[in-house]
């Protein structure tokens, strides 16, 4: 398996992990400050990737922390925008709008970075956010706060996505992940303290064991698959994987919370992995033979 593949298995795998942190960070902010959360899901994802990556972290030189220091506004901003969308709106229609990632990324790059993207980049992001539609959507959808928040949330992820992918094809993201990780934490940190009545010990029943699950699945190993796989993967593309997310929190809800799994479940996911596919497929140019 050459790296290009293994990393888009680990990437599905990391999106599982976010999935099923659905429930799991539902449950452990319910009436707890989220910037609190952030500050502890951050804080402990930053020690323990400390000591995982501590030869990278010994060598990092002042460009690579501050690289690190500039990836972790829109990750933070995307994180803390799209939690602050769940408060106001369904998890239906965050999921939708969240998803809005896939499209907003190749538009961001035709208009920002002047970069042209394929057309079965575009075929396959449509499909793709079809099938998401197809699984978050019920009833009417209107746009209110909480999406607001989420599709600000969105942009600051297609914006994180596409300095990642810039930053990797410049030299090797490693060493920023955890400078990335430690400004993350500051940030919260510092909108945290604002909160004069935050409780900063809660005794909630989900709220330590959403920490610690969020910290080492949700972020520390997801958010480090996703930073080196920008090395072999487009930004667009990831984005597409990504949107594989609400396919495993349903799942997550059918066995954790006892759900049914819906006729809408198993047609976008289908459509989601359709797009994906298309993502992916190459098609091979015929060879040209020569007449002698």
């Amino acid at each position: 398996m050459n790296k290009k593949h293994l990393f888009l298995a680990l990437l599905i795998l990391g999106t599982a992990c976010w999935g099923l942190s659905f429930p799991i960070t539902k449950m452990a902010v319910t009436g707890v400050s989220q910037s609190i959360f952030l500050v502890y899901r951050f804080a402990l994802a930053t020690l323990v990737l400390t000591i995982v990556l501590f030869r990278h972290v010994s060598r990092t030189s002042r460009k690579q922390l501050t690289g690190g220091m500039l990836l972790a506004i829109p990750l933070t901003m995307g994180i803390y925008l799209q939690t602050s969308g769940l408060r106001h709106s369904s998890a239906s229609q965050c999921a939708f709008v969240a998803g809005m990632s896939v499209i907003i990324i190749p538009l961001i790059k035709l208009i920002v970075y002047k970069t042209a993207v394929e057309l079965r980049i575009w075929i396959a992001a449509t499909i793709a956010l079809a099938g998401l539609f197809v699984i978050s959507v019920n009833g009417h959808f209107d746009i209110g706060t909480g999406d607001l928040y989420t599709m600000a949330g969105a942009f600051c992820f297609a914006f994180y996505l596409i300095r990642i992918e810039r930053y990797t094809a410049k030299g090797n993201i490693v060493p920023t992940i955890v400078p990335m990780f430690f400004t993350c934490t500051v940030i919260t940190l510092c909108v945290a303290l604002t909160e004069r009545h935050a409780n900063w010990l809660p005794d909630t029943r989900g709220f330590w064991p959403g920490i610690i699950y969020c910290a080492l699945f949700a972020t520390a190993f997801m958010y480090t698959v996703s930073n080196m796989s920008q090395r072999y993967i487009p930004a667009e593309k990831v984005a597409i994987i990504y949107l594989f997310e609400p396919v495993f929190a349903a799942l997550a809800a059918y066995f954790l919370l006892n759900e049914i799994l819906s006729w809408r479940l198993v047609v976008g996911g289908i459509l989601i992995l359709a797009g994906t596919m298309i993502a992916e497929i190459r098609p091979k140019k015929k060879a040209v033979t020569k007449m002698a």
